[in-house]
């Protein structure tokens, strides 16, 4: 399918797979804008982002040497446990040989080049062009990069089916209002009816969409309502450790947990989500992160509370008969860089109810 609308770059998902990884610095070979608003918002989650900066007079003449002197300073400047340089477009398109850079600079960080650009159709090129070269590093296993792969190719087919990748164009939209949703949504709760609030969140956009599950279990804690979260101990070394603290912070507040998936698996439990659902059988059902995993099947006759971050995902969620769907606007900012649950706009509304 040929989109018209904007799709995810695959040198940002480079770039969120080096922070996963464990990179200290990730040096971006290719123009000073490139990826710029990803590249800031990452600073915040830890990750330093520094760039080559090319012109127009490399792009004719190559860049190595400025890239040479760029992992020198930065080993030197930033005293890094690991480094990454990252393609981009420019250095594609001119053949840089980004290994030989590294070679030839004789950093002793551990570093490793991502050959990727954005002209590749599917974003998680990137994220394989980074775990790639970090599996011949020893940096993953070859076990973990065979589940990566699975787990990628599960997530783009779950967008390309039920997600914003469904169609060639879809028309963003914010949702239904928070308040009328969350007073039918405390209503259910409170009425005896039999429930179910789901977390399927992707990594560290956890830290907000367990929100909406604590704030339920706060207003109403002795509804009945079973929850689900997948937060399971399974990943790069960063989802590992943002689920581990988002489990246990849950628990500390109170929250009844059972775990069924990863962070990372968001887009292949799908049907494992949806056979709890039915054994289940709840009158209602919240489900918050990548709702759209879930096929329609598992939800029929139920009344389905739907929280996403994507503006696109509300009109195919719509089309899975889901009735209430809502979106936490400028979510993905918010959760970067942080330890902690970040709250919601939906959770706060239940709260004042």
């Amino acid at each position: 399918m040929h989109y018209i609308q904007p799709r995810p770059s695959s040198i940002v998902a480079a770039l969120y797979t080096a922070r996963d990884l464990g990179v200290d610095v990730a040096i971006l070979h290719g123009p000073s804008g490139c990826s710029f608003k990803h590249a800031r918002l990452l600073e915040e989650d830890g990750l330093r982002v520094v760039t080559t900066s090319l012109s127009d007079d490399e792009f004719i003449f190559g860049g190595q040497p400025i890239l040479e002197d760029l992992l020198k300073y930065a080993e030197e400047t930033f005293k890094p446990g690991r480094m990454a340089v990252i393609g981009t477009c420019v250095s594609m398109i001119i053949g840089e040989d980004m290994q030989a850079a590294i070679d030839a600079s004789d950093v002793s960080t551990p570093t490793i080049p991502m050959d990727i650009h954005a002209g590749f159709s599917e974003n998680i090129d990137g994220v394989i062009a980074a775990l790639e070269p970090a599996a011949r590093a020893g940096w993953i296993s070859e076990e973990e990069l065979a589940r990566q792969q699975v787990l990628l190719a599960g997530a783009n087919q779950v967008e390309k089916l039920r997600g914003a990748a469904s169609k060639r164009y879809i028309e963003p939209e914010r949702g239904d209002l928070k308040h009328i949703a969350a007073n039918a949504l405390l209503t259910l709760a409170r009425s005896g009816k039999k429930g179910m609030a789901v977390m399927n969140a992707k990594k560290e956009t956890a830290y907000m969409f367990i929100d909406a599950l604590l704030a339920l279990h706060e207003v109403a804690p002795d509804a009945d309502i079973t929850y689900l979260v997948n937060l399971d101990d399974r990943g790069l070394p960063k989802v590992r450790a943002d689920a581990e603290r988002i489990l246990n912070e849950a628990k500390e507040r109170g929250l009844p947990i059972t775990i069924l998936g990863a962070l990372d698996e968001y887009g292949v439990i799908g049907d494992t989500i949806g056979e709890a659902i039915r054994e289940r059988a709840p009158d209602y059902l919240l489900i918050v992160g990548v709702p759209h995993a879930v096929e329609a099947q598992y939800t029929e006759g139920i009344e389905v509370f739907s929280i996403t971050n994507g503006p696109r995902q509300v009109a195919p969620l719509r089309e899975l008969g889901h009735q209430h769907v809502l979106v936490e606007i400028d979510l993905h900012p918010k959760t970067l860089g942080v330890r902690s649950i970040v709250e919601s706009e939906f959770g706060a509304v239940l709260r004042s109810l």
